[in-house]
């Protein structure tokens, strides 16, 4: 933004950050309530087009192959558009939902908008983006964390001459023909990655726990209970842990399939990166093409860093009925966040957040923000 142009500040009650499941089930919310965007709340959403983290997934995860795209509030995937197969590309009809729902409710999100910094000024909340400056009274941060993958620091890094990898970068196993692949992460991607490569080429998995599969396929009663061991954790303010950290990994054919060929043989975490691979404590080293790091994402907060939310060792501390109200400062709520960062859980925690939000500001339907 240029400092000599003149700018343009606009009042508005909430802004939400972010379009993705979270972002989209807020403003749904708000709509509920009988607010109005562009007067009383705004939407900014940094990509360019509807679809949020999925659009940026790999050709092969399909419908079929999610772990599950929950409905957003109000309209059904099937009711938006026509899925004829589950063997779609979710990189393609999760936006093409989303576009339908946008519509459909009339949310006019502001995009593509790069929120670069939220100061606090007093009574207002100050939302600085490339698309303008907005002055609010709260706000519903949903920026997930595509935008932040996670690579843990090894020793050695800079000097692998291979190929390394996020999981944000993958697109398909074929890439990978004659190489070998170093898989990093117990999470659900990196055994799905796995699943993939290994059928094309040789892989070796590493974890930095032992893995814990769960001799039970994945149930809501178990997700219900992953959901609030992380909600305890942010309660206390503590960094927030991924599901398969506290569940463990359920069963399913896939994983079974996979035994049966042999690829879950589980290494444990190097300790250094060579030139032309890897090597363990002991001394012990293995050549690799590849490192693929399917080590997770962390949430996409630093255009928050200036109102200082985070503890000394990097949590927030969180409350309300759902834990996605920011006890620092009761105008922020965080949704897909901690408990609500699944997309079922970023539905409830959507309207949830509105409640609370507009409670607090005493925010009344169909009333002007200013």
């Amino acid at each position: 933004m240029s400092n000599s142009a003149p700018v343009t500040l606009l009042k508005i009650g909430i802004v939400v950050i972010g379009a993705g499941q979270a972002g989209l089930s807020a403003a749904y919310h708000l709509r509920r309530l009988g607010l109005s965007p562009w007067r009383d709340f705004l939407v900014l959403d940094h990509a360019p087009q509807p679809g949020g983290a999925w659009q940026h997934r790999w050709p092969s995860l399909t419908l079929s192959t999610v772990n599950k795209i929950h409905d957003l509030p109000g309209l059904g995937l099937t009711e938006a558009i026509d899925v004829t197969s589950t063997d779609v590309q979710a990189s393609s009809a999760v936006p093409a939902y989303f576009a339908a729902y946008e519509k459909k409710f009339d949310l006019r999100v502001l995009r593509p908008a790069h929120v670069q910094v939220v100061c606090d000024r007093g009574e207002r909340l100050r939302v600085e983006s490339d698309k303008g400056l907005f002055s609010a009274r709260g706000i519903i941060n949903a920026t997930g964390t595509w935008e932040t993958p996670y690579i843990p620091e090894v020793a050695g890094a800079e000097r692998f001459q291979g190929l390394q990898l996020h999981t944000r970068d993958y697109r398909t196993a074929d890439a990978f023909r004659g190489k070998h692949v170093v898989i990093v992460g117990g999470g659900v991607s990196a055994i799905q990655l796995l699943d993939e490569i290994s059928r094309v080429t040789t892989t070796t998995w590493v974890t930095r726990r032992e893995p814990q599969f769960l001799d039970q396929s994945f149930t809501p009663e178990l997700g219900r209970a992953a959901v609030a061991k992380v909600e305890e954790r942010v309660r206390q303010g503590l960094p927030p842990s991924s599901v398969v950290s506290v569940t463990g990994i359920p069963k399913s054919p896939a994983i079974d399939a996979m035994r049966e060929r042999g690829v879950l043989s589980r290494l444990p975490m190097f300790t250094e990166i060579t030139e032309h691979g890897v090597r363990w404590e002991d001394g012990s080293e293995m050549k690799a093409d590849v490192i693929l790091w399917c080590t997770g994402f962390r949430s996409s907060l630093d255009h928050l860093a200036p109102l200082q939310l985070r503890n000394e060792d990097g949590g927030i501390t969180m409350t309300g009925r759902l834990a996605t109200q920011v006890a620092k400062d009761p105008r922020i709520h965080l949704v897909g966040y901690g408990p609500s960062a699944s997309t079922i859980g970023a539905n409830r925690a959507g309207g949830v957040a509105v409640r609370e939000l507009a409670s607090h500001l005493g925010l009344k339907a169909n009333t002007s923000a200013d």
